[in-house]
């Protein structure tokens, strides 16, 4: 564009004057009308003259009165906005291309106040025409067409502003705040300045969303973005890193000064409580921050570790700060995870998940009952690794749903091979709610329907109490295809008891934490006691994890469990053949 650009979105421009209809006389072509519903207008210029002849529609167009005040190319000179960066009179008399006998081209956008500078309306338009050049060579004459483009001018103007701002918050968005970001890294290294670069991220955002609504918790969002802009210091940047953080540049920071910049953004957001609509809302947020060059010598180096320093804020509570600081644990522990990650996508696609069995037995008579199947993972260079290893980062991956599928094969798969054996197996929250995971569950029930009485499906007390509706609608449905439900891990996280009724399960698992150290803890010893009559006045059935001794099975049988499990009755075995009854595992302990 000719226009002058800036780094703001576009002034409001004045409105147009209204335009008469064209003609509907299909039978003659009306071109007076036809040029204004589209705001052209034809121009002559004699530029020796200085003089300026306008179509018949110029005051229908431009709404300029008297017309004389444009009949000569200095009087609309006059009306051009000052910052105009060219015009026609550039295009034209500045034109460093020769006629060679057809006219020269011109294009050009300028702006134009119709009512002088002191009036309200401003028209961006389109100058289009041709100079023809006198016998000296210079232009002499020029014919055009002037086009008011104030709406495409304000759709471009929009676009170029959103291809550096976010719209929410008026600040620059996450292309050009990296962008910025590598400028910033670059001067720093050639200047040798330190400059700090920090995530901050809204603690509470989604509870915000999810209790009222994504408009107030934009606008939340966007006043949060307001207070910590106001404390940052002239050459500091602000932009939307992403939906619910905000990412600044502060130039000049070492490490100690990130700690005072911090602390300055904490006081701004928990200042005073934000006034919506909804109520009022106090916020407060975490902050991570990296001291560049020095921690980051790329972009994706610094965004890397900023989100590793973020990650370590949020761990520790609410509202803190951690600048980022090399830990070789830490680096260890991403090269670790790099490479299981790898390994999880391999072990997938090599069919290298396998289950192992670990006998649940009855609290008198120490005869199975059932068999938990425990999803294993062969890895070349390491042993079997346990779910434990390897599940966490699974749902990060968002890989867990595959994997509890191909655990839902490996299981029907055995229990298809062993005709009276009974199996639990766990599934994660997410698949909860995977559709998909019920349908192949539902279908493969469909082809041997006794299949789902001899299938226990555990779920996490976590799982099912991050979203109880949903989860009362899942254990209905297995219920419904005849499986059993045993909530897993029962106690860790002291919130079952509200919905244990609601929930309908048929077994509650025990958390083996409390179990494993009632020998010595009297707490756990009461803790686990008031779980088994709790479960035995709701006529649910009880399974204690982690049993490790006689005297601890022996007490929990008094006390009225109804099952045990743990390396005490039967440590987890793998390569259950076809044939084996519940009751002849064989004894092939994990390595």
């Amino acid at each position: 564009m000719s226009l002058k650009s800036t780094d703001k979105p576009a002034v409001e421009l004045g409105a147009v004057a209204p335009r008469p209809r064209p003609s509907e006389d299909t039978g003659a072509l009306n071109t007076r009308d036809i040029l204004t519903g589209v705001e052209e207008v034809a121009y002559v210029w004699e530029i020796a003259r200085d003089r300026l002849r306008w179509d018949a529609n110029v005051e229908d167009v431009l709404a300029i009165k008297p017309t004389e005040a444009i009949a000569t190319g200095h009087g609309f000179a006059a009306l051009l906005d000052p910052a105009n960066v060219a015009s026609r009179h550039d295009a034209v008399l500045n034109s460093k291309i020769e006629d060679t006998g057809s006219g020269v081209l011109y294009e050009v956008q300028y702006a134009l106040l119709p009512d002088g500078r002191r009036g309200g309306r401003r028209l961006v338009v389109e100058d289009v025409g041709r100079w023809y050049a006198g016998e000296d060579g210079r232009p002499e004459r020029a014919c055009g067409v002037l086009r008011i483009i104030n709406e495409r001018y304000e759709r471009e103007q929009r676009l170029a502003f959103l291809s550096r701002y976010d719209e929410l918050t008026g600040y620059l968005n996450r292309s050009y705040l990296l962008s910025t970001l590598g400028e910033a890294l670059v001067s720093a290294k050639r200047q040798r300045t330190p400059t700090a670069f920090m995530i901050v991220t809204v603690d509470n955002f989604r509870a915000i969303n999810d209790a009222y609504g994504f408009e107030v918790a934009d606008r939340m969002f966007a006043t949060v973005a307001r207070r910590i802009k106001s404390t940052l210091r002239d050459g500091d940047t602000i932009g939307r890193f992403s939906s619910n953080k905000l990412g600044v540049i502060v130039q000049n920071c070492n490490q100690r000064d990130m700690y005072t910049a911090a602390e300055r953004l904490h006081a701004a957001v928990r200042a005073d409580v934000i006034v919506t609509e909804a109520g009022s809302v106090a916020v407060t947020v975490s902050i991570g921050g990296v001291g560049l060059p020095r921690y980051g010598r790329s972009v994706s180096e610094a965004v890397a570790r900023v989100q590793e320093a973020l990650h370590l804020a949020r761990l520790r509570g609410h509202g803190r700060f951690v600048a980022y600081y090399p830990s070789t644990e830490r680096a260890d522990r991403r090269r670790g995870n790099a490479e299981l990650s790898s390994d999880l996508v391999a072990a997938f696609n090599q069919r290298r998940f396998v289950l192992g069995f670990q006998p649940v037995v009855d609290a008198h008579t120490r005869q199975t009952a059932f068999r938990e199947a425990l999803l294993r993972m062969r890895r070349p260079k390491y042993p079997v690794s346990e779910a434990g290893d390897f599940v966490a980062l699974a749902e990060r991956l968002g890989l867990i749903r595959l994997i509890d599928s191909r655990a839902l094969e490996l299981v029907f798969d055995a229990l298809a091979d062993t005709a009276d054996a009974r199996l639990a197996f766990n599934i994660s929250a997410e698949t909860i709610s995977d559709s998909e995971w019920m349908g192949h569950l539902s279908a493969r029930i469909a082809e041997r329907e006794h299949l789902g009485k001899r299938l226990i499906v555990e779920i996490t007390e976590s799982a099912l109490m991050r979203n109880l509706d949903e989860a009362t609608r899942f254990v209905s449905l297995l219920h419904d295809l005849g499986c059993q439900v045993a909530l897993d891990d029962f106690g860790a996280g002291f919130s079952s008891f509200r919905g244990l009724r609601d929930l309908g399960v048929d077994l509650i698992k025990i958390d083996g934490g409390f179990v494993e150290k009632m020998a010595s803890s009297r707490d756990d010893r009461v803790f686990v006691q008031t779980l088994i009559n709790l479960a035995r006045n709701l006529g649910i059935k009880s399974v204690a994890e982690r049993v490790q001794d006689e005297s601890t099975a022996g007490i929990l049988a008094d006390w009225g469990v109804d099952y045990l499990q743990g390396n005490f009755t039967g440590a987890v075995t793998l390569d259950w053949p076809a044939g084996a009854d519940a009751g002849d595992m064989p004894a092939k302990r994990l390595a």
